[in-house]
C-alpha cells in the first residue's frame, strides 16, 4: 500500500490485509467498551473528556467542555465518518491526486494548483476574524489525531484506501482555507460560450441561448477578437471538475489512459447549473407563532452526501445544521438564537482575460504599452509508482494563466474573486454562526466572499430578513459578459461593500424567499453596479411565491411539503399553449390528448411529465432555435435559454416574423410529434404505460464505483432511483439530456421551527455516514424520494433521548 506519509509500524503491517473489517464502523470499535452502544476512545490532543452522541438517524451531536475541544472532535468525527471523502476533497484541491492515484492525474493537478490560494495566510485569517484560525487548527488536528488512531488500530482503515493502496494525508489548517477550486464558479464558461456565438452568428443569437437580467445589452469589448481557441477552458474544468476514478485511470498502462481524466465533457448548457431554495416566514404568518426558515441547497448528488449534518456543543457555542464535511462549523442550520439558510445570488466574480504575447518572449505580455513578464511557480507534482513531473505555473498580474495559443502569440488567464483574500468557500460562516441579532448578522456579512449567496436569517424575537452577499468586483467601462483584453483597459475597481448590496428586514408580506432567481428590487442601481445578468429561471420561485402567497399560515408541514412539491410552471405554461392546438396528424392528436388537462405535476409515475420533459429537453427547444435562427447561428450552441423561449413562444411576434403565430404553432405541433414518436421507442406503443420515473433517474455514485466489481459497485452507489420532478420545480430535478440521469438537486433538506428547535426537520440523502457497511450510509434515501423528514434533536435532553450508540473520548492523560 502507497504510503505518501509516515505512518505507525501498525499501520503497515495492515496493509497486507486484503479483507475488509465490515461489522465495525471506523472508531465504533474501541478496547475499553461498557455496552454495544457504548464506546470509550483514548484520543491524544483533546484537553478534556468529549461525548459524540450519534442519534438513530446518523446525526453526530457533539458536546465538548470548551470551543477549541468542540472543533478539534468535529474534525476527529468527520474523519471517523467520512475519511475517504475529505482526504479526496484536500487532494483534489490542492493538486496532490497523482501521488496516490497515478499518472493519469497530473494533468488535473497542475489545473488544481493554478487555483489555490498563493497569497499572504496573515491577510487571510485576519479576513475572517479572530475565532477562525484557532478552530480551523483544532479542526484539523481532530482529523490528524483520527489517522493517528487509525495507525493503532490498522484493521479499521476505511475500505476506499484499503482499494487503492493508500495511507490518507495529515492536514493542516492552511489546506482547508487555501482550497478554493470547490467553490460554486459563475460566468466564464457563458462567457467563452457568448464569444463563440458572436465568433460565428451575432450578439442578437447569444440573447436566445441566454435571455440577460435585468433588461440589458452588451457589447463586445473594444480590441477583443471573439474567435477563441475550441479547448480553451480544458485547465479550468479540469481545476474545477470532481475526481473520476476507473480501473483504467488507476492503471495509466498506455498514453490514452494517461489523458483519461482531460477527457470529460465542456457542457456549457443548464445541465450543470446549481441552485437552491430557502425562505424565511414571520411569526405573523406562521402557524406555529414564531418564524421557520426552510433550505434546500441543490448541488450534484454523490454517495456520501456533499453535506454532512453535525451538532457542536460548547458553554460558549452550540450550533447545529449542515455544513461541507471538510469544513469547521455549520453553514445553514441554527445556532440556538438565530437561524440561517442560503442560496447562490449570482454575483459575477470572473473574468477571461486576453494577451497579447510578445513573439521574442512567450514569457511576457503587452501590459499598459510595455512588455511584462509573467510569474512563474515552478512546482514539483509526486506521481504514484512514477518519477515526479516538474510543472511551471503562469500567472499574470489578473490570475492564473489557462491557455497558450502560441502560433497567436497570445494568451488566456482567468482573473477571479475567489483567489482575493478571505474567499475560501463556505468558511466565513465562522462569523455569521455566532451572531445573535439581524445587526450581528449583517455586520458578519460583511466580510463574506465565497460562494455568492442570498442570505437568510429568523431569530427567536420574530425577526426575517434577507441579506444578499458576497465579493462584488466594480467593473467601471464594462459588463463582464464577455472576455476582455488583458492590456490594462479592463480593470477591476475594488468591490462594492456589502451595504451597497439590496437587502430586507421584516418584509410586510411576513416572508421572503429566494430560488437563485433574477431578485434585485425595482429601483435597485443595477446598470450602474452591474452585479450580475445571468440569472437561474426563476420558475421555482416562482411557484414557491405563489404557494406562500395564497396561504395566511404557513407550518412547518408546509414547508415539507414545498420543498417536495413537483409543479413545474413552465409545463403550464406550455400545456396553455397547446390548449387551442388541435392537428390532423395521428402521432401529433395522440400527444395533443394525452397532455389535455393535464395539472403539469411532475409525478415518477406520470406519463404526461415523461412526455412534457422528452418533448422539452429533447425536440421543442432544438426546434424553436432552428425557426428563429439561421442555421450556422443555432449551430453555435445546444439549449435555448428556457425562458427567453417561452417568452417569444407566448409573445411569438418579436421572434417569429410575419404570420408570427402560425409559425409557433407550427413549431410546436411538429416537435410535439417528434416526441411522441421517441416515447414510443423509449417506453412502447401504450401511453398508459409511460412513467417519467422509468426515464429520470436519481444515482448517488461513490467516486470508486466505476474502479469496482459489479457486487462492490451495488454496495457503493445508492440508486438509481425513479425520480420526478424537473428543472423548474421547487423539488428541483436537473438531468443530463442524454439518458435523463439526474446531476443535482436537493440531498439537505431542513425546516427550523424558530425557538422550539427539537421540533427542526431534516433529511439527507442518501445517509450520514462515508461508510458503506454502515447502517446509515443509505437508510435515508427512500424517506428522502418519499419525501419524509426526520426531527433533528437540539436539547441535551432530546438528543440523549434519539441516541443510537455513543463515542466518550478522553484525553490520552487521563488514561
Amino acid at each position: 500500500m502507497q504510503r505518501p506519509n509516515a505512518i505507525h509500524a501498525a499501520g503497515a503491517l495492515a496493509f497486507a490485509v486484503t479483507t475488509w473489517s465490515a461489522s465495525l464502523h471506523a472508531a465504533d470499535a474501541t478496547a475499553s467498551s461498557a455496552s454495544p452502544s457504548s464506546q470509550t476512545l483514548t484520543v491524544t490532543g483533546l484537553s478534556q473528556p468529549a461525548d459524540i452522541l450519534i442519534d438513530r438517524n446518523g446525526v453526530p451531536h457533539i458536546f465538548a467542555a470548551n470551543e477549541r475541544d468542540g472543533f478539534f472532535v468535529q474534525g476527529f468525527n468527520a474523519a471517523r465518518d467520512r475519511l475517504f471523502q475529505i482526504d479526496l476533497w484536500r487532494r483534489r484541491g490542492l493538486g496532490q491526486l497523482s501521488e496516490v492515484f497515478g499518472r493519469a492525474y497530473v494533468a488535473q493537478d497542475d489545473a488544481a494548483r493554478r487555483f489555490v490560494y498563493r497569497g499572504d495566510m496573515a491577510t487571510e485569517w485576519r479576513r475572517y476574524g479572530p475565532d477562525a484560525k484557532p478552530a480551523a487548527q483544532a479542526f484539523a488536528a481532530g482529523v490528524n489525531a483520527y489517522i493517528d488512531w487509525l495507525a493503532r488500530n490498522p484493521d479499521q482503515i476505511p475500505y476506499e484506501f484499503r482499494k487503492v493502496g493508500y495511507w490518507p494525508a495529515k492536514w493542516s489548517a492552511e489546506d482547508i482555507v487555501r482550497i478554493r477550486s470547490h467553490g460554486l464558479t459563475r460566468n466564464l464558461k457563458s462567457e467563452v460560450a457568448r464569444a463563440k456565438v458572436v465568433c460565428r452568428a451575432s450578439l442578437d443569437a447569444d440573447s436566445v441561448r441566454v435571455g440577460l437580467q435585468p433588461a440589458w445589452k452588451t457589447q463586445v469589448p473594444d480590441g477583443l477578437d471573439p474567435c477563441l481557441p475550441d479547448d480553451l477552458l480544458k485547465v479550468f474544468d479540469l481545476a474545477t471538475q470532481g475526481v473520476k476514478i476507473t480501473r483504467d485511470s488507476l492503471q495509466h498502462a498506455n498514453a490514452d489512459i494517461v489523458q483519461l481524466a482531460e477527457n470529460g465533457p465542456y457542457d456549457v448548457s443548464t445541465e450543470s447549473a446549481e441552485g437552491s431554495n430557502n425562505w424565511v416566514v414571520s411569526p405573523q404568518k406562521s402557524a406555529t407563532g414564531r418564524a421557520i426558515m426552510a433550505n434546500d441547497p441543490h448541488r450534484a448528488y454523490a454517495a456520501p452526501s456533499l453535506r454532512y449534518i453535525v451538532q457542536v456543543s460548547t458553554p460558549t457555542l452550540n450550533l447545529i445544521g449542515a455544513g461541507e464535511p471538510a469544513i469547521p462549523g455549520v453553514a445553514i442550520g441554527h445556532n440556538g438564537t438565530i437561524a440561517f439558510g442560503l442560496t447562490i445570488f449570482n454575483i459575477d466574480q470572473e473574468d477571461l482575460y486576453v494577451y497579447e504575447l510578445n513573439p521574442a518572449n512567450p514569457d511576457q505580455y503587452r501590459y499598459q504599452g510595455k512588455w511584462v513578464p509573467m510569474r512563474t511557480v515552478h512546482e514539483t507534482i509526486e506521481v504514484r509508482d512514477g518519477a515526479p513531473v516538474q510543472t511551471d505555473l503562469k500567472f499574470t498580474k489578473h490570475g492564473p494563466v489557462i491557455y497558450v495559443d502560441a502560433a497567436k502569440h497570445r494568451a488566456y488567464a482567468v482573473r477571479t474573486a475567489w483567489l482575493e483574500p478571505g474567499m475560501s468557500p463556505y468558511f466565513d460562516a465562522m462569523r455569521y454562526m455566532r451572531a445573535k441579532t439581524y445587526a450581528q448578522f449583517q455586520t458578519a456579512l460583511d466580510t463574506w466572499g465565497a460562494p455568492t449567496v442570498n442570505q437568510v436569517y429568523a431569530d427567536t424575537s420574530g425577526n426575517i430578513g434577507w441579506v444578499p452577499s458576497g465579493m462584488a468586483p466594480i467593473r467601471p467601462n464594462w459588463d463582464g459578459l464577455m472576455p476582455v483584453p488583458g492590456d490594462g483597459r479592463y480593470e477591476w475597481a475594488g468591490f462594492w461593500r456589502r451595504d451597497q448590496l439590496p437587502s430586507a428586514y421584516n418584509p410586510a408580506s411576513g416572508y421572503f424567499t429566494t430560488s437563485n432567481e433574477m431578485n434585485m428590487p425595482a429601483g435597485y442601481p443595477y446598470a450602474q453596479r452591474k452585479l450580475g445578468f445571468e440569472w437561474t429561471n426563476g420558475s421555482r420561485h416562482a411557484r414557491i411565491d405563489e404557494v406562500l402567497k395564497a396561504k395566511d399560515k404557513v407550518s412547518l408541514e408546509d414547508s415539507e411539503q414545498l420543498q417536495n412539491d413537483i409543479v413545474s410552471i413552465p409545463a403550464r405554461r406550455l400545456m396553455a399553449l397547446l390548449a387551442p392546438l388541435s392537428s390532423n396528424e395521428p402521432r401529433t392528436a395522440s400527444a395533443l390528448k394525452l397532455l389535455k388537462g393535464w395539472d403539469a405535476h411532475m409525478g415518477a409515475d406520470s406519463a404526461q411529465a415523461a412526455l412534457e420533459e422528452v418533448w422539452f429537453s429533447r425536440h421543442l427547444g432544438r426546434a424553436y432555435k432552428n425557426a428563429v435562427l439561421p442555421k450556422a447561428a443555432a449551430d453555435t450552441f445546444d439549449a435555448p435559454d428556457p425562458a427567453s423561449m417561452l417568452d417569444a413562444l407566448e409573445q411569438p411576434a418579436a421572434r417569429f416574423g410575419e404570420n408570427a403565430a402560425a409559425k409557433r404553432d407550427a413549431v410546436l405541433l411538429a416537435s410535439l410529434g417528434d416526441a411522441w414518436d421517441e416515447m414510443v421507442k423509449l417506453q412502447g406503443v401504450d401511453p398508459g404505460a409511460w412513467r417519467w420515473g422509468k426515464l429520470q433517474t436519481n444515482l448517488n455514485a461513490h467516486p470508486l464505483a466505476d474502479a469496482v466489481d459489479a457486487d462492490m459497485r451495488a454496495k457503493l452507489n445508492v440508486g438509481p432511483l425513479p425520480k420526478g420532478g424537473s428543472p423548474f420545480t421547487p423539488n428541483q430535478s436537473t438531468y443530463r439530456v442524454s439518458d435523463f440521469r439526474q446531476t443535482n438537486g436537493p440531498s439537505f433538506r431542513i425546516a427550523v421551527d424558530v425557538g422550539n428547535w427539537d421540533n427542526t426537520r431534516a433529511m439527507n440523502l442518501p445517509g450520514e455516514s462515508g461508510n458503506p457497511d454502515s447502517p446509515h450510509y443509505r437508510d435515508l434515501a427512500q424517506k428522502w424520494l418519499d419525501g419524509e423528514y426526520f426531527k433533528l434533536p437540539y436539547s441535551r435532553e432530546a438528543v440523549e433521548a434519539a441516541t443510537e450508540s455513543r463515542l466518550h473520548l478522553v484525553p490520552e492523560t487521563s488514561r
